[in-house]
């Protein structure tokens, strides 16, 4: 895990090494192991990388890195699968200096150009440098576990960065996206899903996840996906016992290779099912003679979120090393400044002060990489509100079988939704409800709009709604994973383990894991009220049963209510409405219960003021 930058343009080297030191400078905190920086003959090119050494920790594995007095490549993330493709380059008569996968890749890329990217098991974000073509090439991981901004200054110009700071630091000019701050204060969204590459910042551009972009000397920029997740008709003829034997293989296969690392390796572990599945493939793979993993959890007072119960029962059935970190309001409003300068964009509530508080545990203890559970909710269908289109499609598919899921449901979790007249309307006349909002929202004012500022409503309130349903479950978990729900996920994580150098690996997210997943019935996902059912199934030979088949679902999830209640949240809120009543954002100053006035306040005012620090 690293940060990488760099620079296209006609400066001259003085001002592009400038400019590229400034960049690499601000990304110190994901990379403490290095700084390299590399500059083409011709003056034009410039490339940046801070090292985190995880893989092959030898200065000759230092980026940027060269091959064939040709390509230059700056990388930031692991290809986990690089030994299978090494051994395969070598017999193409490859030869490698270093044992690192970032040379693997760049070979690959002289091997087999874009194609390669196909070949790829990671988490990752590049950019390579061909000297001979004078084209510089980027991509993006299928699922977006690791950021790649850009901008384009002036014409024929290009700078790209992990993280957005860096091109303010360079000289791109910050200027808030208001239309984004709206979609974010009208619908807590943070992110577009009409459209992946905008941010929070006008001119600043994200590379949408499973994209790649060429920049060439005409100053041609492309950006094309070079991935697609299928949604495929689920096979008719698969067994639950086939598909729980196939996810337990490709699972393990992809715990194995994310093992893969020269520094320390932990779990981060919460207590639910997905990262206990983790840690106990991680024990059965390691055996009973190794040395034993370390597990890191947050914990919270509050007996109705603290899921320490779990946790233990688990660490001592399989002897590893536990360490817990207890998360509190104070934590939050103590080191809310820092995570905003680090997130750079809205959290969208307190939730990921308690991943801050593991990463820093982690970091504690110098474990440096991290396996994490994140991405089996979505692929899996882990979140309760996914019985709503499971139950509308059995409703329009098979009335009996409607029927016996909805009373399982019912048993399991009564107070969710009932699926009365109005869900069964819906069910009937797909789009009705959501013609009748459109009506409505002309007639009268929307509750989202009331609060607003009269002008910025106006400017921006005919804006549709950001968001898309579906009445099949596979069609919402493909929405889920691919446009709008883990992206704003993977997005806190990445920047809650770079804060403090750890480096997260997520096993759910092996693609083949993940298309298999989506080959299956959706009543393998959600059964008989179970959620993430097949997961079950397929991991409770090694779980404890009280974790495999718990009903209910918390993970890193903090007493908000009671944090809201705390006198110095209050006055945070307050003091952030009275700002955006300044801002003409909101209408006048209302201490509501809603996280997204004051987030979004201390995200325009800290983290501004930072940015001019930089600067």
């Amino acid at each position: 895990m690293c940060g990488i930058a760099g620079i296209i343009g006609s400066d001259g080297q003085a001002m592009l090494k400038s400019r590229l030191e400034r960049m690499t400078g601000v990304l110190a905190h994901r990379g403490p192991d290095g700084e390299g920086h590399w500059y083409s003959d011709d003056q034009r090119v410039a490339l940046g990388h801070r090292r985190l050494a995880v893989i092959d920790l030898s200065e000759a594995a230092a980026q940027p890195m060269h091959l064939l007095d040709r390509f230059t490549i700056t990388l930031n993330g692991e290809i986990y699968n690089y030994p299978e493709l090494r051994d395969k380059l070598e017999k193409k008569g490859f030869h490698f200096r270093t044992a690192s996968d970032t040379e693997v890749l760049l070979a690959m890329y002289a091997a087999y150009g874009e194609a390669c990217l196909s070949h790829l098991d990671g988490m990752f974000a590049f950019a390579i440098y061909d000297r001979a073509e004078k084209r510089l090439f980027c991509a993006r991981d299928r699922f977006g576990e690791k950021p790649f901004f850009y901008c384009l200054p002036e014409a024929g110009a290009l700078m790209f960065a992990s993280e957005v700071k860096a091109l303010f630091a360079a000289g791109q000019p910050f200027r808030e996206n208001m239309r984004l701050v709206f979609y974010y204060l009208a619908y807590g969204v943070v992110e577009n899903p009409f459209d992946k590459s905008e941010t929070f910042f006008e001119g600043v551009f994200s590379l949408p996840p499973a994209h790649c972009l060429s920049f060439d000397s005409n100053g041609i920029l492309s950006v094309k996906p070079w991935w697609r997740l299928e949604c495929h008709q689920p096979d008719p003829d698969i067994t639950p016992e086939a598909a729980a034997s196939r996810i337990r293989e490709l699972l393990t296969l992809s715990v194995k290779r994310r093992l893969r690392a020269d520094v320390p390796v932990g779990s981060s572990l919460s207590g639910g099912i997905d990262s206990s599945a983790i840690v106990s493939v991680i024990d059965a793979h390691l055996g009973k003679g190794s040395e034993r993993q370390s597990s890191f959890s947050a914990r919270f007072d509050d007996p109705a979120r603290d899921e320490g119960r779990y946790i233990s029962l688990l660490t001592k059935k399989l002897g590893i090393k536990s360490y817990d970190t207890w998360v509190n309001v104070d934590c939050f409003t103590r080191d809310l400044d820092k995570m905003v300068w680090y997130q750079e964009e809205p959290m969208g509530g307190p939730s990921p002060v308690a991943q801050w508080e593991v990463m820093k545990l982690a970091a504690s203890q110098k474990v440096t990489v991290l396996l994490d559970g994140q991405g089996a909710d979505e692929v899996f269908a882990g979140y309760l509100h996914y019985f709503r289109p499971f139950l509308t499609e059995c409703y329009r598919r098979d009335k009996r079988q409607y029927r016996e899921e909805k009373k399982e449901f019912l048993i399991h979790h009564p107070d969710v939704f009932q699926p009365g007249m109005k869900f069964l309307l819906e069910a009937e006349i797909p789009g009705l409800l959501r013609s009748f909002g459109r009506i409505r929202r002309r007639l009268t004012t929307p509750d989202y709009l009331r609060d607003l500022h009269p002008d910025f409503a106006k400017t921006y309130g005919e804006l549709l709604p950001p968001f898309a349903s579906f009445h099949t479950l596979n069609e919402t978990l493909h929405y889920a994973t691919t446009v709008y729900g883990l992206g704003k996920l993977l997005k806190l994580a990445d920047r809650n383990a770079m804060a403090f150098a750890r480096e997260v690996r997520l096993p759910f997210l092996f693609h083949e894991l993940v298309e298999y997943v989506f080959t299956l019935p959706a009543s393998f996902k959600l059964h008989q009220g179970w959620s993430k059912w097949i997961l079950r199934r397929a991991t409770e030979e090694i779980l404890p049963p009280e974790i495999c088949w718990r009903p209910d679902k918390l993970g890193y999830e903090p007493p908000s209510e009671k944090w809201l209640a705390s006198p110095q949240v209050r006055d945070m809120i307050s003091d952030a409405c009275r700002g955006l009543e300044g801002m003409h954002i909101l209408k006048k100053p209302d201490a509501r219960k809603d996280w997204h006035y004051w987030n979004l306040y201390i995200f325009l005012t800290v983290f501004k003021n930072q940015i001019h620090a930089i600067q």
